[in-house]
């Protein structure tokens, strides 16, 4: 992991690269071949790609009940208790995002509407690579089910030789998936996108995933709705002398141990602080089971060095990453300036894996300096909003003077006419 000590201005946009190119030509060209396989091969491209991709041979795409139960029963008891009170409080805080019907009398006689009704059918990307991410399935499938989404479809991939984590069947049950399909990578994008013979089109893809799957979503983005870019994982932290180093670096091991993808980001206004993070990493990876993984996310995280809190900011801001730790004094006056973030965490006892797991907020958010523009999953990813107008012959009388002088001035002249016909 570098150490840079005071860059100049105009080498910190530089520093803000992920480590992977978003534009990978040859990723790009594996999953249009991918998408297109499933397309217009269906059910048989899935098999196939399952056991060219993945080494596995799959009979049965959806994951029966008996399956399901059975994994279940697998679930140690405080595994399972943790799951239950995570879900509550993901519940909780999502509830809470309810939002309200808008009406509004523009005019005597005009009477304008919003509502927020939820989207039918909705399909969730579940990652089950190097670690089977049961956390996501609750992240996802709780506000689908509270915004009242009619179906909610799971998709996670099945490793060689195993059977999809019993973890993960327990969170489908407790956010009330209605079904699982053992369909993983770009694959599961398309399946989702376009439907096979026995998986139904959804109308909106959700879920992180790595390179191959967050290109997919972006292909498919045409005929599919998509969540957001939710690709590799990242964190930042922003750590001034009130930090605690073996903390920071914690919270960055946190990232990179998802995998080589990952980056992890400190930057901070004491050399002597970011001397002590990149030890504290050092010494804290080779204590980690996944340390190989580890070694490759490190080798492109950083820790840079700058002036002032001012510039700490202005870098964050520049990075914009998917998790922002402030670990610093009076974190909450430098949130106040905080401008592009997937997810923020106060404080020096505030850490990542909270917000992953069990503080309420939700952990799918964007990535790849998405954050500057997108916002992470709430309760409202799940609904679209409809519009609604009702008019009586009193306030179409009194803007239908608007109407037909801004129909005419356009050259539409049917349109002031429909106004017009209704007046006599």
């Amino acid at each position: 992991m570098d150490l840079i000590i005071h860059p100049a201005p105009g080498d910190l946009e530089s520093l803000t690269r992920r480590n992977i190119p978003s534009d990978d030509p040859a990723v790009a060209r594996r999953v249009a071949e991918i998408v297109e396989a499933v397309r217009t091969g269906g059910d048989t491209a899935l098999r196939r790609l399952a056991l060219e991709i993945d080494g596995v041979e799959l009979t049965a795409l959806c994951v029966s009940e008996e399956e399901i139960a059975e994994g279940c029963s697998k679930v140690k008891g405080h595994v399972g208790t943790a799951i239950r009170r995570a879900a509550a409080n993901i519940r909780a805080f999502h509830e809470a995002q309810r939002p309200a019907d808008v009406m509004v009398e523009t005019v005597d006689g005009v009477r304008c509407e919003q509502r927020a009704v939820p989207i039918e059918r909705v399909g969730l990307y579940v990652p089950g690579g190097r670690a089977p991410l049961f956390s996501t399935v609750l992240m996802l499938g709780i506000p689908a089910r509270l915004a009242g989404c009619r179906e909610v479809v799971m998709f996670t991939p099945q490793a060689k030789g195993h059977p999809i984590a019993p973890e993960i069947l327990y969170a489908a049950r407790e956010a009330g998936i209605d079904r699982i399909y053992r369909v993983g990578g770009a694959q599961a994008v398309a399946a989702m996108a376009y439907g096979t013979e026995s998986i139904g089109r959804v109308h909106k893809i959700f879920g992180p995933g790595n390179r191959y799957v967050t290109k997919a979503k972006q292909m498919v983005s045409d005929v599919t709705a998509i969540d957001m870019p939710a690709g590799p994982s990242e964190v930042m932290v922003m750590a001034d002398h009130t930090a605690n180093a073996s903390f920071v670096a914690a919270d960055m091991l946190s990232q990179a141990e998802h995998g080589p993808d990952s980056q992890a980001i400190a930057v901070t206004d004491s050399e002597e602080m970011g001397r002590a993070i990149v030890a504290e990493t050092k010494r804290m990876t080779a204590t980690l089971p996944r340390r190989d993984s580890v070694a490759g996310s490190l080798a492109h995280s950083r820790v840079v060095v700058v002036e002032s809190r001012e510039e700490m900011v202005a870098f964050a801001n520049l990075y914009a990453p998917e998790h922002l730790i402030l670990s610093v004094e009076r974190p909450w006056d430098a949130a106040a300036d905080i401008r592009a973030a997937g997810s923020v965490f106060i404080g020096n006892y505030s850490p990542e894996s909270a917000g992953d797991y069990a503080s309420g907020t939700n952990h799918t958010l964007p990535t790849g300096g998405w954050a500057r523009s997108m916002s992470g999953v709430s309760l409202e990813s799940f609904m679209h909003r409809i519009t609604f107008q009702e008019l009586t012959p009193a306030g179409l009388g009194a803007i239908a003077p608007v109407i037909t002088a801004m129909a005419r001035a356009e050259g539409l002249e049917a349109h002031a006419r429909a106004a017009e016909v209704r007046l006599g």
